[in-house]
């Protein structure tokens, strides 16, 4: 069911212990009630009456309709949710003797992958003996991280993990593709001509 989550989050009407209870509400002076009287208050206006911080002293209740009160609750969250960043991140796999033409295809791809805003998990891999190259899986990664300068910055420099050795790329902020807008016409230098003329 709908909100069943939010559900066990407030005190409602009878669930409510307190023997007074400040009550807060559309068209209602807030004001310390009885228990009794703000239930009976929340009945006749057809509404329940909700416990909003039951911390305070007393807690502070707020007549109003609770299961509306849960849909607006759950739609909050949901724009709050729609307004974080999800940030994808994107592997990169080298060998500790990568050649020149495999780099550069692999770093065309961070390039791509930070500017579109997604981070870079750059790792060499070392099979059996390679692990001995692990100086050399450094060098690469910290080359591939300088030559990614432009786009990202190093959030983690490199670890060897087992059999990886592994460096995190951030993207920077600014670098995420934007729309081409069409360049500016440059202002066009006066012919010589018409400055003699001026010139006159």
């Amino acid at each position: 069911m709908k909100n069943d989550n939010l559900k066990g989050q407030h005190r409602i009407n009878e669930q409510i212990h307190s023997k007074e209870v400040r009550v807060v509400g559309d068209d209602i002076e807030p004001r310390v009630y009885p228990l009794a009287q703000a239930l009976r208050m929340a009945e006749e206006a057809g509404m329940d009456l909700v416990e909003i911080s039951p911390n305070a002293v007393p807690p502070v209740c707020k007549i109003i309709d609770y299961s509306k009160f849960l849909y607006q609750l759950k739609k909050k969250q949901k724009e709050m949710k729609a307004k974080q960043v999800k940030v994808n991140v994107k592997e990169i796999r080298f060998g500790p003797q990568t050649d020149d033409h495999d780099y550069n295809f692999k770093l065309r791809h961070a390039q791509g992958f930070l500017q579109d805003g997604d981070k870079v998990k750059a790792y060499v891999f070392f099979k059996g003996r390679s692990i001995l190259f692990k100086e050399q899986g450094e060098v690469l990664l910290l080359r591939f991280a300088n030559d990614l300068e432009e786009y990202g910055k190093v959030e983690q420099m490199p670890v060897l993990e087992g059999k990886r050795m592994t460096i995190f790329i951030a993207p920077k902020k600014g670098t995420a593709k934007k729309a081409d807008k069409p360049a500016a016409p440059k202002p066009q230098p006066k012919a010589e001509a018409t400055q003699q003329e001026e010139s006159k």
